[in-house]
């Protein structure tokens, strides 16, 4: 694994010791992939209001993990409980064998967070915002300087090491801050909409950069509510609305058990999508009606198409696509991923 610390302090050291590592990983085991993270009815409430409501999952060592779902689904804070910076209400939960609600600084000194706004450092320098953050888990400049150096090139941000931070592009900053988040070589690495506001090309870029470090074996936690990224990214991912879990899986399994194979996308104008529907009653499997278009679910789009024009229906756009996770989520829970 090429993050590979060499000299660290000891608080970073201590993720070696058998007190640090999950079950079945104590000395002697035979190699396996344990259990980072375990979630028994984890909850938390805000007054009256559960914003995480009584969710269970598990996530192993090296698996890139998703919580799929709209803004306010409660995706954030499950994040911040398992960052420790936020407390549970109840429920248990598990982080490398630890509580994070009593060892806080024990986990978070083995965890990278990638916040859904980036907080770096304006005003320094690029290069300095890792060695800055570095130095926060007392790791020595004998080991920050060539790692800094390492994790530029990772971020392809050499040629920028020297320039302030405010002169990025959003996508440099975001890959920055992946990056710093990395200076401690942490076993998961959170990240909280890592591509949110980023242009196709950038997002693809990160995309890239976090396949790598899954490859390397970091257990990839993320917060997405943009459906391609949950199925380029997620081995295994929850489907989260208002605070509970709707379906879990890999994304190819979800989609194969809540969605058909194919979908035709219909639009005959906002005043009569609703109007229309009841005349393509009986093509495909179902169908589902929103504000801008209509949705007919079949196995095979092209002939359900070919129904929709013997019907003399002249919808102003069609389209035959594969299913995705939005289909998925619209099934479950009624409403769009972007509602």
């Amino acid at each position: 694994m090429p993050f590979h610390i060499t000299g660290t302090s000891t608080s970073v050291r201590r993720v070696h010791n058998e007190a640090f590592l999950p079950s079945g990983t104590r000395s002697g085991s035979p190699p396996s992939r344990p259990t980072v993270i375990a979630a028994g009815n984890l909850t938390k409430k805000y007054g009256d209001l559960a914003a995480v409501n009584g969710i269970s999952f598990s996530v192993p060592a090296g698996e890139s993990f998703g919580l799929l779902g709209p803004n306010g689904a409660g995706k954030s804070t499950a994040m911040k409980m398992i960052g420790g910076v936020t407390r549970r209400t109840s429920g248990t939960l598990d982080i490398m064998g630890l509580d994070p609600d009593t060892h806080g600084p024990e986990v978070r000194a083995h965890l990278g967070v990638v916040p859904q706004q980036d907080n770096l450092d304006e005003e320094l320098r690029v290069r300095d915002n890792l060695l800055v953050y570095g130095r926060y888990f007392g790791l020595p400049m004998s080991y920050l300087k060539p790692k800094a150096d390492e994790l530029l090139e990772f971020a392809q941000l050499t040629d920028k090491a020297r320039s302030k931070v405010d002169s990025l592009s959003g996508g440099m900053k975001r890959r920055l801050t992946i990056a710093r988040s990395l200076i401690n070589e942490p076993r998961i690495l959170l990240l909280d909409e890592p591509t949110t506001g980023l242009d196709p090309q950038a997002r693809h870029i990160l995309w890239d950069r976090l396949f790598r470090l899954k490859e390397q074996g970091v257990t990839l936690i993320l917060t997405t509510h943009y459906m391609d990224e949950a199925e380029q990214l997620c081995d295994r991912l929850i489907v989260v609305d208002k605070g509970r879990i709707m379906a879990e899986g890999s994304p190819a399994r979800l989609i194969r058990e809540h969605s058909t194979r194919e979908v035709v996308e219909l639009r005959f104008g906002s005043e009569r999508n609703t109007t229309i529907a009841a005349e393509l009653d009986g093509i495909g499997e179902r169908l589902e009606v929103l504000p801008d278009r209509v949705l007919i679910y079949a196995d095979d789009g092209e002939s359900a198409l070919e129904q929709v024009a013997y019907r003399g229906l002249r919808p102003l756009t069609s389209l035959v696509r594969r299913s995705s996770l939005e289909d998925v989520f619209l099934r479950l829970t009624g409403r769009s991923l972007v509602d």
